[in-house]
């Protein structure tokens, strides 16, 4: 596996693959690498001639009274397991390697943001959207790869690459969960064992919802007020939200209709975690 730290010459390595005819998939992180993230490697591998992997947690994403500091970085583990996992190219920037200076822009992202994680976390998304641009600039991927954990984020990039006409083409993956069903977090660490213990309920809760949509559901409502019971129920986690919205536009909806996500973030003493569900209902 090669390890690369300098923007330059992870571009002009880009370019260089790119010259030999070679197609490009990358999947962009944080580290703390899990199943999920290798999931995203392993189908890269299918589909690409080449495949990056970029580790680098993005000061910009995170708000005041986030975890940016406490965000879990283990570089010495991901390298070895991003070997382990195939990847051909680790992309391993410093903060300075992507932030020399004070930008002289700003990214504004107006749609897809007020709803979810979105609403919570103003000014996330724009930091998201700045460093995707920036890599997608180095690494001029053919394919980029996201876990629809963060299905909010899947609808960001969508319409980022869209908006800026990215020759990329955006491959969403299943979400990697653990045997009884938590979604693999980096933030999984954080909960005590009682915690851990009743963090399923949260997928299950989720469950619950696409059932009763499925049995002819289509009350917004209703169906939130059947996972909100049964979250309430099973955990002492607090609701931070449960939505029911289009996918990936993430418009509110009077009924339930069309392809659509149920979503949720519940917070435990010193976790929030984040799961959903799409489903694409005919009517």
């Amino acid at each position: 596996m090669e390890i690369i730290t300098s923007s330059k010459a992870m571009q002009e390595r880009a370019l260089q693959l790119k010259k030999q005819g070679y197609s490009i998939g990358f999947a962009p992180t944080m580290g703390f690498l899990h199943e999920g993230h290798l999931k995203l490697v392993t189908q890269s591998l299918q589909e690409n001639d080449v495949s990056v992997m970029s580790i680098f947690v993005n000061p910009l994403q995170f708000g005041p009274n986030e975890d940016f500091e406490a965000y879990p970085r283990d570089v010495e583990r991901d390298k070895k397991l991003a070997e382990n996992a195939g990847v051909n190219i680790l992309f391993l920037p410093e903060r300075t390697e992507i932030y020399p200076n004070e930008p002289s822009f700003e990214i504004n992202v107006k749609n897809r943001t007020g709803v979810l994680c979105g609403r919570s976390r103003p000014g996330h998304f724009n930091g998201v959207a700045t460093i995707l641009i920036k890599l997608f600039n180095i690494i001029l991927p053919d394919h980029v790869y996201f876990g629809m954990k963060d299905a909010q984020q899947v609808a960001v990039v969508d319409s980022l690459i869209k908006d800026f006409n990215f020759p990329i083409e955006l491959i969403p993956v299943e979400t990697e969960r653990e045997e009884d069903g938590l979604a693999r977090s980096s933030r999984n660490v954080y909960l005590s064992d009682e915690e851990r213990s009743q963090a399923p309920h949260l997928y299950k809760g989720l469950q619950k919802g696409s059932e009763a949509i499925k049995k002819g559901e289509v009350n917004p409502s209703s169906v939130i007020h059947i996972i909100e019971n049964y979250i309430k129920t099973n955990t002492n986690g607090k609701i931070d939200y449960i939505e029911i919205l289009s996918f990936p536009n993430l418009d509110t909806l009077e009924q339930i209709h069309g392809k659509i996500i149920i979503a949720l973030a519940v917070k435990f003493s010193k976790a929030r975690l984040i799961d959903n569900i799409i489903l694409e209902i005919h009517s």
